[in-house]
């Protein structure tokens, strides 16, 4: 059993609904932003009653968030999924930044900055890559009626048929990626079985 801390203040929230209600429609309809909502709440005294009755509201909303975690395995395991995707992301741009033999070429925060951009767009690259050949294998198991359970299994977020070591070349050249030919190349490697999953 989880004991509350303490209880919420329910009066606040009350006396403040019209403006928590105010707020809300306002970010619903996007008649303003998050940070604008902050910025004006956190420019107020923090005994201001809007920001403490906000305060009580988020803490309803937290605790029955936190219940449902604790009550549902479909709610835990969705979360670990998400956690596993970030962390997986997160390596994957590690691999990428640090592709020069764990050493960084920047000497100045601009450059950093720089270096940073730029491994988070290899990164997204790599992913575009990575959904686009998931996407093709997608419409070719549908087009040739077979399973596309083990798709399910298969991450965008996948570098171990990427050569991080190469030589990126940015250019011009309008030359587009035959997916045709690597979905071919999938079938006869066996990635894709060649046989009728049905």
């Amino acid at each position: 059993m989880i004991k509350p801390v303490r209880k919420i203040n329910i009066n606040l929230i009350m006396e403040e609904w019209e403006n928590i209600q105010r707020i809300i429609l306002s970010l619903d309809l996007k008649t303003t932003t998050q940070s604008i909502i902050v910025g004006k709440l956190s420019a107020y005294a923090r005994k201001n009653k809007t920001k403490r009755a906000l305060w009580e509201y988020d803490n309803i909303i937290k605790s029955l968030y936190f219940l449902e975690y604790i009550d549902s395995v479909s709610v835990r395991r969705n979360v670990q999924r998400a956690l596993n995707r970030g962390e997986s992301y997160h390596k994957l741009r590690r691999a990428v930044s640090y592709a020069n033999f764990d050493k960084p070429r920047f000497k100045t925060e601009q450059d950093q900055q720089l270096w940073g951009e730029c491994s988070r767009l290899l990164t997204n690259c790599i992913i575009y890559y990575n959904a686009s050949i998931l996407s093709k294998m997608l419409t070719y198991g549908e087009r040739m009626e077979r399973d596309s359970d083990m798709l399910k299994r298969i991450s965008p977020i996948a570098w171990q048929h990427i050569n991080l070591y190469g030589r990126y070349e940015f250019n011009k050249k309008q030359e587009s990626i035959d997916m045709s030919e690597i979905i071919q190349e999938l079938i006869q490697s066996k990635v894709i079985p060649s046989v009728d999953l049905k």
